[in-house]
């Protein structure tokens, strides 16, 4: 009795921690997206990728110093580092540049009916991947947030094939990045600490490179604003969070799959978007846009319940379970076992 009730405080405690990471992963975004908009839109601030330099030297700064003080523990860099974090920095690089590339011409409504397969790609990645299975209803709840996806943007069918190829391939990429992120926190010696911090010691010296070639890091430097209490006080705040919906993401890979944490970005955007209709006054509301974010909703909460609930795996376990405990008990008739 007290090695299943043991079991059943360890499941009900990984449950916990589950929903904790993907919760947090959705505040984060939601949170680093409303002060981006502040930096970039209402300030003004003319360069995003000075920006995102500064969510990476911060990640670097605060990882470097935690190290130092022994709060956390990853591998010092060697030669061995670029081959155990390899594709991921490539990876990352691609889906922010062809992110990027692809808001230029796409309309906002296609753009997000278009980034809803980067839930499709990542469940078959992580098949041929990662070699995981899953049950019937939660693929009936992904299909249902890409249908609804496509129903919303079914007014706005403007077709550009440049647009379309980057929105795929960031699609791609960030599949990709959350599928090989999940595989490559079991390398030993990197964990989730030394991901983030290897990831962005790699990226940001081509990055601050490419700014510098481009002319971004002299529109950031003889940014007029910098004098501004607010906006230094923004810009800082911009830096910490990219650094906590770093960590977020990784934290929510850690205890959940690479599909669960793409799904959880994809309801935030869907909630965002029905705070919207309330909030803010730009939405034109439309019967079918309404229909399309309904659907998205339902399948998200769909998911989120089997998910954390743990419905799928119970439902999945019920015949077998059955003859494994037959098997068990004909091998070994103490019963001492653990039944998950």
């Amino acid at each position: 009795m007290m090695s299943v009730q043991t079991c059943q405080e360890t499941a009900e405690h990984s449950r916990l921690l589950k929903l904790f990471s993907a919760v947090f992963y959705a505040g984060s975004s939601f949170l680093i997206t409303m002060v981006n908009k502040t930096v970039l839109t209402s300030f003004r601030f003319p360069s995003y990728m000075c920006l995102g330099i500064g969510q990476m030297i911060t990640t670097l700064v605060v990882l470097y110093a935690a190290k130092k003080s022994k709060k956390v523990q990853f591998q010092d860099f060697d030669r061995s580092i670029l081959f155990k974090i390899f594709p991921l920095p490539l990876l990352y690089v691609g889906s922010h540049i062809t992110g990027l590339a692809s808001t230029k011409k796409l309309s906002l409504p296609m753009f997000t009916v278009l980034r809803k397969f980067t839930i499709l790609m990542t469940m078959i990645l992580e098949v041929y991947i990662l070699r995981k299975t899953f049950p019937k209803q939660l693929v009936y709840s992904v299909v249902a947030i890409v249908l609804g996806a496509m129903v919303a943007a079914s007014s706005d069918l403007a077709f550009d094939v440049e647009s379309y190829t980057f929105i795929l391939l960031n699609d791609a990429f960030t599949a990709a990045s959350s599928v090989y992120t999940k595989k490559k926190l079991g390398t030993e010696g990197l964990g989730k600490y030394g991901i983030l911090f290897y990831n962005a010691l790699i990226i940001v010296i081509p990055t601050l490179l490419a700014s510098a070639f481009t002319g971004d890091l002299h529109k950031a430097v003889t940014f007029e604003d910098w004098v501004k209490a607010t906006f230094i006080c923004c810009f800082l705040m911009s830096c910490i969070m990219g650094f906590v919906l770093l960590y977020s993401i990784v934290l929510c890979s850690h205890y959940n799959s690479a599909l669960t944490t793409t799904v959880v970005g994809a309801i935030k955007n869907i909630a965002v978007a029905f705070i919207g209709i309330f909030v803010g006054g730009d939405y034109l509301f439309s019967w079918t846009n309404f229909l399309g974010l309904s659907i998205c909703m339902s399948g998200g909460l769909m998911y989120s319940y089997l998910t954390f609930t743990n419905k799928t795996t119970k439902s999945g376990r019920n015949t077998e379970g059955t003859q494994e405990l037959k098997i068990h008990i004909a091998g070994d008739s103490t019963g001492k076992h653990c039944a998950s």
